[in-house]
């Protein structure tokens, strides 16, 4: 689809269901499974892992790679539906509807973009053929609620029902207009960031807003009160003719033209004895013709090439702040959630990324936005509390070790698992104990350390999550309030904050301006935390486990499974690293003492077993009865090959097993050619408790030829 666009300037420039306490009776608990069943999964692993024909254990794909892909390079392809639902289908009514009216708005000096001749626009706008302006309205209430060939089948109504499953979603659109206002497009548009001297004529046109106007023009238009009509709707999405300054200034500044002085007068201002360059939110200067686009301003005024609705009715139906930082003023600060969440610059996950936002319609970057974290699903009640597993950081300290499975948030959970995990930081003050970092010096600081909870979470790149750039697993911290500013210069609202697995500069090209200088992206720019999620396994290219020192927590990704559709889900593990509870901790590991190998890669099986014994724990230990899931030890697991030109490696460095359980592993080994066919060697696998490192096993075989 992208390649499609015209450029800009003609250059390349829940079924419902009803909520109740689910059952947690089909528990699948890492190291619960029985033995064969065990062996029927290694065996899979290993005709999986020697599928390709690999000669060397150096061939072998990792358990979980990390698959990265750039927002620049998504197109409509990478779509992947939910298997099973389409939650856009209008026929699917909510338990909770919404009301909403949408009026068009145009202007003396500024017609419907999408009623132009397709591509005329300065900006390369519309990317279809034009409709009449009678039909404007109706067509972005179409736009946005009915699914088509030209939304790609994906509406707001169809966002909100992924999310609720089922539970909220837009019942009912009413459409006014289109009016035309009293006042020119700039008149609106040069009311911010400094850029209220900047009229063509000369005057002042700060204070000027869009909605008393148009609401004035709807009221005599209906026959009735503007506040009066207002209180019928649950919220008015005002879509008026142009661009939200916010999708262009950028594009259609600093990445089209060197400097101020490139503009060319039909980027500049009318008046062509006023300067062509106009100073905007972020950075000093853009061109006139972008900088006098009208802001959004985190309001149901959105131009027509605004993909941000989803998020500002995240505003207005749910009442969530924005998440967002400033990505381009310095002293930088690190983003807080980024991509992995629609209140912050998730809003602008979709098809070629935030640079192509300026494209009408929308159906460029914005138009799929990711979906919500856990602190943001269990404050709209998406999720209840019975749909996560907390924990406390006390009672992991007096338990031990936890572990449990974690579906991918885009679906319900599989049976025996959960939506996510959370770990709340009790005990005595200062709950959260990471200590201060300078804002003003330190750019990835999370600021003040008034974080309340983790929380864990799988993302898969699956229905609005398509377009998040990794699969994996999600490690955050949150706040129990929703507001409040993270402290330092250039501080922001962070009441969620991602640990992220990849902490150094992404070091990647934000773009390249005419003359062809690189322009990095800010270590604040959102797309840092591309890389952030964890993944299971070695040599993912990621990381499997993180720790907090301060807060004296250990946080495993243990495994993964795909169930018959695809869906992903982890197990995952906590512990403190403040005790390890009162259970017996022992540990062996079987297999075979000698095995003849061929010329190729060859798989071992082993058996782990866990012959410790566990305590049953109170109920009230944790927030949750965890009792099931505290019944595991976790070990480190180790192989090494002594002979020339032996290689030996396994997949996971990680074995979850339940106490008087077993579990197979497969280690592979390979000889690359520089010892003697004759030649033995001996391969060493070691097994370490992580709960207690005194507690370990070790398999010695030999290998022949």
């Amino acid at each position: 689809m992208r390649s499609e666009w015209v450029r800009p300037g003609g250059v390349a420039g829940r079924a419902l269901r009803k909520r109740s306490r689910r059952r947690r009776d089909l528990p699948i608990r890492s190291g619960a499974i029985n033995a064969r069943l065990f062996l029927l999964l290694s065996l899979t692993s290993v005709a999986t892992a020697c599928s390709e024909e690999s000669s060397s254990v150096h061939d072998l794909a990792p358990l979980d790679p990390q698959v990265v892909q750039d927002q620049d390079d998504m197109t409509w392809d990478d779509y992947r539906p939910i298997p099973g639902h389409n939650w856009a289908d209008p026929s699917l009514q909510p338990e909770r509807g919404f009301k909403l009216a949408v009026m068009g708005i145009d202007f003396p000096d500024q017609p419907f973009v999408i009623t132009m001749p397709k591509g005329s626009d300065p900006f390369g706008n519309p990317q279809i053929d034009p409709v009449s302006r009678e039909e404007v309205s109706q067509f972005y209430a179409d736009f946005w609620m009915t699914p088509s060939k030209v939304n790609h089948f994906q509406t707001i109504n169809g966002y909100w029902m992924e999310q609720s499953r089922g539970e909220f979603g837009i019942t009912e659109v009413e459409v006014f207009g289109p009016y035309r206002m009293p006042k020119n497009r700039w008149e609106y548009g040069l009311n911010e960031y400094g850029q209220e001297e900047s009229a063509p004529d000369g005057r002042s046109v700060a204070g000027n807003r869009m909605e008393p106007d148009c609401d004035s023009l709807w009221a005599e238009d209906v026959g009735m009160p503007a506040r009066e009509l207002r209180g019928q709707f649950d919220a008015v999405l005002r879509i008026y003719a142009s661009y939200d300054e916010t999708g262009v200034w950028q594009e259609f500044g600093e990445m089209k033209f060197n400097n101020p002085d490139d503009i060319p007068p039909e980027w500049g201002n009318p008046n062509p004895e006023m300067p062509r360059w106009i100073p905007t939110r972020y950075v000093e200067w853009t061109s006139w013709l972008a900088g006098a686009q009208q802001w959004g301003l985190s309001s149901m005024r959105q131009g027509e090439n605004s993909g941000t609705i989803t998020h500002e009715l995240g505003h207005y139906a749910f009442r969530l702040p924005d998440l967002n930082n400033n990505p381009y003023r310095e002293p930088y600060r690190r983003v807080a959630a980024g991509t992995w969440d629609m209140m912050d610059r998730g809003c602008f996950n979709g098809p070629g990324g935030p640079h192509t936002r300026w494209v009408v319609p929308p159906v460029g970057g914005a138009a799929m936005p990711a979906g919500l974290m856990i602190k943001n699903r269990l404050e709209n009640e998406f999720i209840t509390e019975d749909d996560v597993l907390t924990l406390s950081r006390e009672g992991l300290a007096l338990s031990g070790l936890a572990v449990a499975r974690v579906t991918a948030r885009a679906v319900e959970p599989l049976p025996g698992t959960y939506a996510g995990l959370i770990v709340r930081l009790d005990g005595e003050e200062p709950r959260d104990r990471t200590p201060e970092a300078d804002p003003a010096t330190n750019p990835l600081s999370s600021g003040i350390p008034n974080y309340d909870a983790y929380s864990l979470e799988v993302v898969q790149r699956i229905g609005y999550d398509s377009f998040t750039p990794d699969n994996g697993v999600l490690l955050a911290k949150f706040k129990d309030s929703l507001r409040g500013q993270n402290g330092g210069p250039n501080g922001f609202n962070s009441y969620i904050w991602v640990i992220d697995a990849h902490p150094e500069d992404i070091n990647m090209v934000d773009y390249a301006k005419p003359n062809g200088e690189e322009v990095m992206r800010t270590i604040a720019d959102y797309r840092q935390l591309n890389d952030a999620l964890f993944h299971a396994g070695l040599d993912s290219g990621s990381e499997f486990e993180w720790v907090d020192p301060h807060n004296r927590l250990h946080f495993y990704v243990i495994d993964l499974e795909k169930d018959d559709d695809g869906i992903l889900a982890y197990t995952l593990g906590v512990r403190s690293l403040d005790g390890s509870g009162p259970h017996t901790r022992a540990v062996t590991l079987a297999g075979p003492d000698e095995i003849s190998v061929g010329p190729s890669l060859a798989p071992i099986t082993f058996t782990i077993t866990n012959t410790g014994s566990s305590e049953a724990m109170p109920a009230d230990l944790h927030p949750d009865d965890a009792g099931e899931y505290l019944t595991s030890d976790l070990y480190r697991l180790e192989v090494s090959v002594e002979g020339e030109g032996w290689s030996a490696r396994i997949l996971n460095g990680l074995a979850a097993v339940e106490f008087g359980r077993s579990q197979a592993l497969t280690v592979y080994v390979s000889s690359d050619g520089g010892g003697s066919r004759a030649e033995a060697a001996t391969l060493t696998l070691r097994a370490v408790s992580e709960s207690d490192a005194s507690v370990a096993a070790t398999k010695v075989v030999t290998l022949q030829r």
